[in-house]
C-alpha cells in the first residue's frame, strides 16, 4: 500500500530514480541487478521509448489503486467506529466496559511479562538469547489479544511484503510497456 501511495504522489520516473539511488548503496548482486533493470526503464523513459502518455496511464492506474485502497480502509474504520459507538451507548454494563477491561488486563499482563523477562535476562545473562527468542514466540498471542481490542499488529513476513511490492512494480512496468 505504501508503494502505491508513494507512486501516486510523486510519479513513476521520480520513484525509479529514488529506488535506483537507494539500491546503489546496498552493494549486493540482487540490488545491482535491480539497479540495472531500473536504469533500463529510466533510459527507455528518457529516450521516449516509453511515452509520456504511457507514464501518465501508469500514474493514473496507481492513483486508482490508491483510491480503492483508501475506500477500503475507510469502510473498515467506519465499521470499527460504528461498533465502538454502539458499545458506548449500550445500557448493558458488560457491553460498555468489556473492551476497556480487556485492554487494561492485556496491559497489566504485558507489563508483568516484560518485567519478568527483564529480571530473567539480568539475573541469567547467559541465557538471554534463548529468553528473547522465546519472547518472539509470544507474538501471535499478543497479536490475538490486541486484535480483539481492534488494534492490527499483524505483520507480513519480509518475503511476502517484498513479493507484493515487486508485483506492484512489475505490473506498473508491464502497463507502461
Amino acid at each position: 500500500m505504501f508503494i502505491t501511495k508513494l507512486l501516486g504522489k510523486i510519479g513513476l520516473p521520480v520513484l525509479i530514480k529514488l529506488v535506483k539511488d537507494s539500491l546503489m548503496s546496498i552493494g549486493s548482486e540482487a540490488a545491482s541487478n535491480a539497479v540495472n533493470s531500473l536504469g533500463q526503464v529510466d533510459t527507455a523513459i528518457r529516450s521516449k521509448e516509453i511515452s509520456v502518455e504511457q507514464i501518465k496511464e501508469a500514474n493514473r492506474h496507481i492513483e486508482k489503486i490508491t483510491e480503492l485502497e483508501t475506500d477500503s480502509d475507510l469502510k473498515v474504520l467506519t465499521a470499527i467506529n460504528d461498533t465502538i459507538q454502539k458499545e458506548l451507548i449500550s445500557g448493558d454494563k458488560f457491553v460498555r466496559f468489556w473492551r476497556p477491561f480487556f485492554g487494561y488486563s492485556v496491559s497489566v499482563a504485558w507489563l508483568f511479562t516484560m518485567l519478568t523477562i527483564c529480571y530473567c535476562i539480568i539475573a541469567d545473562g547467559e541465557h538471554a538469547p534463548q529468553i528473547i527468542m522465546a519472547l518472539v514466540e509470544t507474538t501471535s498471542l499478543w497479536g490475538v489479544a490486541l486484535g480483539v481490542l481492534g488494534i492490527s499488529v499483524v505483520k507480513r513476513s519480509q518475503e511476502k511484503a517484498s513479493q507484493e511490492k515487486q508485483g506492484v512494480i512489475s505490473n506498473v512496468i508491464n502497463k507502461i510497456m
